[in-house]
């Protein structure tokens, strides 16, 4: 913030509103909440975004301050998966101790009305114990815990004035209904029982409801003429409900056709709603903001030969010379770079390379190879998974077969110049089973 004479009274003005129960951003929270928005596309959501990020890292502090024997658990946080964060508007399933918390960012509870995501309301996958309201400063690098309302209470409260939601997805509550002794709330997290406030149960027919009109939802993704349209008006709250179980539930391993469309539904919407990686910089010796907050380390040139190329390890030289035995070859205009991966507790290598070229029909296309490799061992986990899709679904898919002993998987895939592809990788979880993944935001091909 810049001082000057001009703005010198204003600025005495707003210290004297300033709480003393204010909590103290740090420099690398500020930063961590300018990459969670950054990771949504629509540039419209990401102050909001930016704002319940700071809400999140504000009360986690507070908590941490007021009762640092409570547990808490960010892990499931909504505000953290990319594509959930860019259709609600707070932070859903933050944990502290057996409790689910609703966070939402707001102004002072002067305001008459609060905004809560319906999301929070009505859909049991994200339906908290308690919602808070979290008065954040960014100016002044400070949040303050302003007031909370217990589900049950909330329920009660919309029933008896038949409050109906807004057409963009919120309710709009009185701000008399919240709880400004935030003192109360401590109380209930450290003294009362969860059981005490009766959620909802979730329902196990969702998943089936999406696949009897996942076509109709892809149909209106892709006739989106920009991202930055809000989702609430293109599609319907049924709609919605659906994709957010999609996104919730997972699905990895598809035994049906019913099963691979909604995997296909998934890759569209996260195409369409996360910023894309643009490696076609990498030519140009440079990376894009995104590739850099993402950790991404561009590798040198290739000189006269693909060998010539070198990254932390040897690895990559000893598989660039093993897939030339398989037709792989990567022309010397090429340009690479790698990032660090973490799934599952175990570390992996993603390797990506691109270069353009003329088609058959001199159009101009781009080539992708990813190559993915363990960090720490010549052989790679059962059950690992390579996974590109595009907007029309999967493309491509490479996995470690029982005893098969492979040190790395590779895909090599050619798109046009506009064309993205998400890349995924999975593995099942050691102790669960269950396979957990990371999708990386979008490769892209631009030459600016």
């Amino acid at each position: 913030m810049s001082y000057s004479p001009n703005n010198s009274t204003e600025i005495s003005l707003d210290f004297t509103t300033l709480s003393t129960e204010a909590i103290e951003l740090l420099p690398e929270q500020i930063e961590s909440a300018v990459r969670i928005s950054n990771a949504i596309q629509n540039i419209d959501q990401r102050w909001l975004i930016y704002l319940n990020s700071l809400a999140l890292f504000g009360f986690v502090e507070w908590v941490s301050e007021s009762a640092p024997e409570l547990s808490i658990n960010q892990a499931k946080c909504s505000i953290l998966n990319p594509t959930i964060a860019n259709l609600i508007p707070g932070v859903c399933n933050l944990e502290v101790g057996d409790f689910k918390i609703c966070l939402v960012a707001q102004g002072s509870l002067d305001d008459r009305e609060i905004l809560l995501p319906r999301v929070a309301i009505e859909l049991p996958e994200f339906i908290p114990h308690f919602y808070v309201i979290v008065d954040v400063k960014e100016e002044y690098e400070q949040a303050i815990v302003k007031g909370f309302i217990r589900y049950d209470r909330l329920i009660q409260l919309i029933a008896e004035i038949n409050l109906q939601p807004n057409l963009d997805w919120t309710y709009s509550i009185p701000s008399v209904w919240i709880e400004d002794r935030t003192e109360r709330l401590l109380l209930y997290l450290r003294c009362l029982e969860s059981t005490a406030i009766s959620l909802p149960k979730i329902s196990g027919d969702r998943l089936q409801n999406l696949t009897s009109i996942q076509a109709e939802i892809s149909s209106l993704l892709n006739g989106l003429e920009s991202a930055d349209i809000p989702l609430w008006q293109v599609l319907t709250w049924e709609q919605l409900t659906a994709i957010l179980t999609l996104e919730i539930t997972g699905i990895d391993d598809p035994e049906t056709e019913e099963e691979s469309a909604l995997i296909n539904l998934d890759s569209l919407l996260q195409i369409l709603t996360r910023p894309a990686l643009n490696v076609g910089l990498w030519l140009q010796d440079k990376m894009d903001d995104l590739a850099q907050n993402l950790s991404w380390i561009l590798m040198p040139t290739f000189a006269n030969s693909p060998t010539a190329l070198r990254s932390n390890t040897e690895e990559f030289e000893v598989i660039v010379a093993d897939l030339s035995n398989f037709g792989v070859e990567i022309p010397s205009h090429a340009r690479g770079a790698y990032q660090k991966i973490k799934l599952s507790g175990q570390q992996f290598n993603l390797y990506a390379v691109i270069w353009p070229f003329l088609s058959e029909d001199n159009v101009p296309e781009w080539m992708l190879l990813l190559i993915l490799t363990a960090n720490s061992s010549t052989i790679l986990p059962t059950g690992l998974k390579l996974r590109v899709s595009d907007s029309t679904g999967v493309l491509v898919q490479r996995k470690v077969r029982p005893n098969s002993f492979d040190s790395y998987l590779y895909i090599q895939i050619a798109g046009a110049w506009d064309e993205r592809f998400l890349v995924t990788v999975s593995l099942p979880d050691r102790e669960t089973g269950k396979n957990l993944s990371l999708t990386l935001p979008p490769f892209t091909f631009r030459m600016q």
